[in-house]
């Protein structure tokens, strides 16, 4: 289950954002997307889920170019995307977000289980399960909108900025979830500005300046070193 930038560039009308950027995902576990505010990493995200056309380079996924394939489809291959800014319906309940995504999912049957298999994964979203969305915290928002993305049963799941403006409490539950569903098989591409939960979760890190690839290599507690020189650009 590999996802794949091969080249990238991209922008927004006349102005460029990504200049020939190579990602990979891994199989399974983490890569994290690394770098200061406008480094292009949001950009990035955008492009791998179907939701920003490259103007130069290719996607692919599982060695499929897919870099004409509409965002939903890559739902359908098995990619998830929660989107930076804890995005939901607001005048839907907890458990109406949950159940707009299941009710998608075919065969019905299993539709139940997914939904109670995501609310386990963040057991305060049951207390909550009433309560329209737009009521919420920030982070009772932002887990209702990984736990949605979860219904889709992934095999990649792409968090942008998941534990911004997040209550402390709340971005250990979600870093927890995160480190869990890695290890449980899905595969997790990650842009995080704690660069130490982040390198701390990933099998590989990738920094982005000034929409270029800056530096790149494998996670843990020795990438910090290099992880640092390259923020520094």
């Amino acid at each position: 289950m590999t996802l794949e930038l091969q080249g990238v560039d991209a922008g927004y009308g006349r102005t460029q954002v990504l200049r020939g950027v190579d990602l990979a995902s891994e199989p399974e576990g983490v890569v994290a997307v690394l770098g200061h505010n406008g480094a292009g990493k949001t950009t990035l995200v955008r492009v791998a889920v179907g939701l920003l056309r490259p103007t130069r380079g290719r996607v692919l996924w599982e060695g499929e170019d897919i870099t004409s394939l509409a965002p939903h489809r890559r739902v359908a291959r098995g990619l998830a995307y929660v989107p930076q800014g804890q995005q939901s319906f607001g005048q839907l309940t907890t458990m109406e977000n949950l159940q707009l995504v299941a009710d998608r999912v075919r065969p019905r049957a299993r539709r139940g289980a997914l939904v109670d298999a995501a609310v386990e994964r963040f057991p305060a979203l049951t207390a909550v399960a009433t309560r329209k969305a737009g009521l919420l915290s920030g982070g009772q928002r932002q887990q209702l909108a990984i736990a949605r993305a979860l219904i889709t049963e992934p095999r990649l799941l792409v968090l942008d900025e998941p534990t911004e403006g997040i209550q402390p409490n709340v971005v250990a539950e979600i870093e927890t979830a995160v480190t869990d569903l890695a290890a449980s098989g899905t595969a997790v591409l990650l842009v995080e500005q704690h660069v130490g939960f982040a390198l701390a979760a990933a099998a590989r890190y990738v920094v982005l300046a000034a929409g270029r690839v800056a530096s790149s290599g494998d996670g843990g507690e020795d990438a910090h070193g290099g992880v640092r020189e390259a923020l520094r650009i």
